[in-house]
């Protein structure tokens, strides 16, 4: 019988079924390329981690799903089981509720999926920046489905280029990456037309990085 993985969360037993579930429909979407018990570690892991910054638990089995798929994805990239064939850019601020999520959403809007773009904080907060939510919405990009993520190991290993904004020494160095420190204003501390600056200033960054990666229309 598969034993849960133990969590430091109190509602993980209110949830535990749910987790199961993600277990099992993630087993099937990576069938042949990790075992089930890798997967059920990684949900259990994910919720754990997205648990502590949470105060309301309600959507944390959504957002664990997208979570925990998404370091898959990245872990199967970086073990060369599942290749994405594209450039991966990894973003990291401290709290991944502004910079980075603006980088991150800006790049996409830019490329259009031809870089696979993920960001991470190294004390992710509980939410986006409102201003932030607010001046990515001026110019046409929603952050609704977006959550601020504590940076993992396993996406920092399946990233060609890792941007970094404000977070120290905190994010892993690995050889044959790409490290770049961008010293970008942080929008927590700012004002929407502070934040609207940040955002045109990132806005000209990422048109250089992307130039840079691939070819822009």
């Amino acid at each position: 019988m598969s034993t849960s993985p133990k969590t430091d969360d109190d509602a993980t037993g209110a949830h535990e079924h749910v987790l199961h579930r993600i277990s099992e429909e993630l087993a099937v979407t990576f069938a042949g390329v990790f075992a089930a018990e890798t997967i059920e570690r990684y949900v259990f892991e994910s919720y754990a981690s997205l648990a502590r910054t949470a105060k309301i638990k309600t959507y944390l089995p959504i957002l664990t799903r997208r979570f925990a798929q998404d370091r898959l994805n990245a872990l199967a990239h970086a073990q060369g089981k599942q290749l994405s064939g594209i450039p991966e850019v990894l973003f990291v601020c401290v709290q991944n509720a502004g910079r980075s999520q603006m980088a991150a959403a800006l790049l996409k809007d830019l490329t259009q999926g031809a870089i696979n773009v993920r960001s991470a904080g190294s004390m992710p907060s509980e939410h986006l920046d409102e201003n932030v939510v607010t001046a990515m919405e001026e110019v046409g990009i929603s952050l609704d489905e977006q959550f601020p993520k504590p940076l993992t190991d396993d996406v920092v290993q399946a990233a060609d280029v890792v941007i970094t904004m404000g977070c120290g020494d905190t994010c892993p160095i690995y050889p044959g990456k790409r490290y770049e420190d961008w010293n970008i204003s942080d929008p927590a501390a700012l004002d929407l037309e502070g934040v609207r600056s940040v955002r045109e200033v990132l806005r000209t960054r990422v048109k250089e990085l992307a130039a840079g990666l691939v070819t822009l229309p």
